[in-house]
């Protein structure tokens, strides 16, 4: 007892260290994917507001250059700046830009008039009197910084960003001041390193009208490097707090689950050693305790219930070997229906059993029509129906029905090989062409006919009919022309002969007819009916072709033998061939 409770006391230190340890895997991916979420997080939050803030400053400078516009497009259309660009004024012109530093005048033959940065974006406005081009007034945007103080006003940035104005890759103008070099793709961030520290950069394209300026953002690296690392120890501080209660909840719930489980380990044992009177106390509304219930209710039924499933099972393995015996023994599916019903009422203690075959044979065996529940099931073995088994009882248990269906399974098993075997008889005796009877099925019907003639004195004749110019049809319309040829002989044969006739392939293009009952004469009639139903039928695919036979007709004499029998018809075929072909022959035995 001493070991029991050191192992189910080593088990509960075991389950705290699984619980633990499967939660650290996870909880180990979870903040390793967070905190790489939160650097990416932190990242993009950066280059979100930089990007608000250039579309601010792009917006304010978007709107300098309307006004310069504007004023350009005022001054450009004024009466007095027209007559004084067109009498090259150049007193009145400066007059008239007085108080306009951003504007200056460009007129014909070098004409300039009024200051210009060498840092500005331009915007030209063309004087124009009637149809003459006088010159432009020309509105400029110093890019200096005055313009970026203006812009990182109106703009949207953090205290640490760093708004630039580039000249090509050089920074010409910043906010707050800044030098260097920024090689960064308009429209992408990157890091850059400028003056010794690294700043994440966004730039956008040129400006209008300056197309070597670009207006920039840079953001320290370390300022977003340092709300990542917070981010990071705040994520590490509550895993680690998740990690601490899950330890504790493993610990509270092992040493419960290990309290139950010594109760179950003390009375399985018991049980185990063939003590069906242990039993666990039972105490709340858990899952222990309905464990600890079934526990009990196993133990009253044990003995009984093993009792009788070996009887049962004794029972259902003796009635399934009887049955695979009986299904080997036989391919008679009329009988193997008989052994199914009567094996299916045994196996399953049924009252009685019913099949009705997809033919309509109906097998009983037992009282198929009491009351009580009924077990139906449908005999089916790759996709053919052979009926339905229907068993009859007071209750079909879980067993019962196992055993019912086993017993179906085999039964469709054998119930399909009779099928195939019958399939595999009847092809083995049937011409696959024509459909008629092939050589063997003819020569073992010759033996018995005869046989019977003889025993009884009845008459007995053969046919041997052969197609006429047979080979030059193939040659002619080809061979599948041909094989129709063969399949409108046998029909014309099937249409003619009588019920108790045989007719069959005989090799090529030659038939055999056995006429039990008739004549020489009977069969010669016979054979001149098929010779004028085979000229009257056309063949399919060949419009026109005619096809014509020669018959040899025989009668059995007594004490012959059957190789006389078809010799004597041979030859009268024989004869017919030469006399003409497309005609009836006769031969009788004794002048053979």
């Amino acid at each position: 007892m001493t070991l029991g409770r050191a192992q189910l006391s080593s088990f509960k230190l075991k389950l705290v260290a699984y619980f633990v340890l499967l939660s650290l895997v996870p909880l180990a991916a979870t903040y390793w994917g967070f905190s790489t979420v939160a650097g990416d997080g932190e990242s993009r939050q950066v280059t979100l507001r930089q990007e608000a803030g250039l579309r601010a400053a792009l917006t304010l400078y978007q709107e300098e250059e309307a006004r310069a516009q504007a004023l350009a497009q005022r001054v450009a259309r004024s009466r007095p700046l027209q007559r004084a660009l067109a009498h090259r004024d150049v007193r009145e012109l400066q007059r008239i830009l007085a108080g306009k530093p951003s504007l200056y005048v460009v007129g014909a033959a070098g004409l300039r008039v009024g200051a210009s940065g060498r840092q500005a974006a331009r915007f030209p406005v063309d004087v124009v009197t009637g149809t003459t081009r006088l010159g432009e007034v020309v509105a400029t945007i110093p890019l200096d910084a005055g313009l970026l103080r203006r812009l990182r006003t109106g703009g949207v940035f953090d205290s640490g960003d760093v708004l630039v104005l580039l000249d090509g890759i050089r920074i010409a103008v910043s906010s707050p001041r800044l030098h260097g070099d920024v090689d960064v793709t308009s429209g992408r961030t990157a890091t850059v390193k400028v003056a010794g520290s690294r700043y994440r950069v966004l730039a956008v394209p040129p400006l209008l009208q300056a197309p070597t300026a670009r207006l920039a953002v840079l953001t320290p690296k370390a300022l977003i490097d340092a709300a990542d690392a917070r981010t990071r120890d705040r994520l590490l501080a509550g895993l680690l707090a998740c990690l601490a209660l899950v330890g504790a909840v493993a610990y509270l719930q092992g040493r419960s689950i290990v309290r139950n489980l010594r109760r179950f380990a003390t009375v399985a044992r018991g049980i185990a050693q063939g003590s069906l009177g242990e039993r666990v106390p039972v105490r709340g509304r858990d899952e222990f305790a309905a464990l600890g219930a079934a526990l009990n209710d196993m133990a009253e039924q044990l003995q009984a219930r093993l009792d009788e499933l070996e009887t049962e099972r004794a029972r259902g393995r003796d009635a399934l070997t009887r049955f695979g015996e009986a299904l080997a023994a036989t391919h008679d599916s009329k009988q193997l229906l008989r052994i199914v019903a009567a094996t299916a009422a045994e196996a399953t203690s049924a009252r009685g059993s019913r099949i009705v075959s997809a033919d309509g044979f109906v097998v009983a065996d037992g009282d198929a029509d009491a009351d009580g529940e009924r077990l139906t099931l449908p005999l089916i073995a790759a996709g053919e129906q052979f009926g339905t088994l229907e068993l009859v009882s007071d209750r079909f248990g879980k067993e019962q029905r196992m055993n019912a269906a086993s017993l179906v399974a085999h039964a469709v098993i054998a119930l399909e090989n009779a099928r195939l075997h019958g399939m595999v008889e009847r092809q083995a005796l049937v011409d696959g062409l024509t459909g008629l009877a092939n050589r063997r099925a003819c020569t073992e019907a010759l033996q018995t006919e005869t046989a019977r003639a003889e025993r009884l004195q009845t008459p007995l004749s053969v046919v041997l009919a052969d197609l006429d110019g047979f080979k030059d049809v193939n040659d002619a319309h080809g061979h599948a022309v041909g094989d129709e040829v063969l399949r409108v002989f046998a029909g014309v044969l099937r249409d003619t002969v009588r019920d108790t006739d045989l007719a069959g392939r005989w090799g090529g293009e030659e038939f055999l007819l056995l006429l039990p009952g008739a004549d020489e004469e009977g069969a010669a009639q016979l054979a001149e009916r098929v010779r004028i139903g085979l000229a009257e039928r056309a063949i399919p695919g060949a419009a026109g072709l005619g096809v014509t036979a020669s018959f040899g007709v025989a009668e059995y004499e007594p004490e012959s033998g059957i190789d006389q029998l078809v010799d004597a018809a041979d030859s009268a075929l024989y004869r017919a061939k030469r006399a003409g072909k497309d005609r009836v022959e006769r031969t009788a035995l004794a002048g053979f």
